[in-house]
């Protein structure tokens, strides 16, 4: 499922760029795009959770330069961004971070997705060093996070209630992924709040 949603998704893309003139179907392809992307990225979570649960899943650390990384992550998403008329922008510093790319790519997606979903027409992604942290961010311009929602340092989602309206999936990995960075008897961890520059809802994962 996961790879026949990777082919849609590259398939849409290309339709994108044929019909690239023709405004009445832009609207039904922003749509197809983005319900795809939250899907894809769901079965990529549900994937990493259920490797995470069999003990199967570990972070591959690597040096990455942060501002390369962030922009990759952002022209992934620059078509969508513009098909919804999103301003977009990177606020960085200039540092190298030790973490696996594959799995802050997975937190990324699906925190992006989210912020498309929910932003009034800005996002911000984010890079900054912290008390020993590396701290990446998306800032959207939307409503903020409901007080319930909002983390504090410790950021654990540890379980899951299919019961209720909201699953949490992303934050559940999100945190997951962040625990799975430690360095000098430090864990990583997640942190939801409504203070950034923009007014809205701000997640942040803070990787030691």
């Amino acid at each position: 499922m996961k790879n026949s949603l990777g082919m849609l998704l590259h398939s849409l893309d290309e339709l994108r760029e044929e019909y690239a003139d023709s405004p009445a179907s832009s609207e039904r392809f922003n749509t197809l795009q983005y319900e795809a992307e939250r899907v894809h990225s769901d079965l990529i979570q549900l994937l990493g959770i259920y490797r995470l649960g069999e003990e199967h899943l570990t972070a591959h650390v690597e040096e990455h330069f942060v501002p390369d990384f962030l922009a990759e992550q952002l022209a992934r998403h620059q078509p969508l961004l513009e098909g919804h008329n999103i301003q977009y922008s990177i606020n960085d510093e200039e540092l190298n971070g030790f973490f696996d790319r594959d799995l802050l790519i997975g937190v990324l997606n699906n925190t992006i997705n989210n912020a498309i979903r929910y932003t009034s027409g800005k996002l911000i992604l984010s890079a900054r060093q912290r008390d020993g942290y590396l701290v990446l961010g998306v800032e959207d311009d939307g409503q903020g996070y409901p007080d319930a929602m909002q983390l504090g340092g410790s950021g654990a989602h540890n379980s899951l209630d299919f019961n209720s309206g909201s699953t949490s999936l992303g934050l559940f990995f999100a945190a997951s992924v962040a625990r799975l960075h430690s360095n000098g008897g430090r864990q990583g961890f997640i942190r939801l709040h409504n203070n950034g520059d923009l007014g809205g809802g701000t997640f942040e994962i803070w990787i030691p």
